[in-house]
């Protein structure tokens, strides 16, 4: 299980993919794929490769729903 540290930095990170140009959203999303590889979550990486296409393709309520699902996900490995 992952420091309770490790996880707020991706929830905060997460969080801030709520404003910002589509580039920069995209990018911090690349850092949460990244960081829950690392944290061997392949299931969750994937979604957030998910939420990137989304929002590459401009489907907004995908990425949206994507984005809500890895915050609650990503809030359950403090446990």
């Amino acid at each position: 299980m992952p420091p309770t540290a490790q996880v707020d930095v991706l929830l905060s990170t997460l969080n801030a993919t709520e404003v910002g140009t589509i580039d920069s959203v995209a990018a911090k999303l690349r850092q949460v794929q990244d960081e829950l590889c690392t944290l061997n979550e392949p299931e969750l990486a994937a979604r957030a490769g998910e939420a990137i296409a989304a929002l590459d393709r401009g489907d907004v309520a995908e990425f949206k729903r994507s984005r809500a699902f890895l915050q609650s996900k990503i809030g359950h490995l403090r446990r």
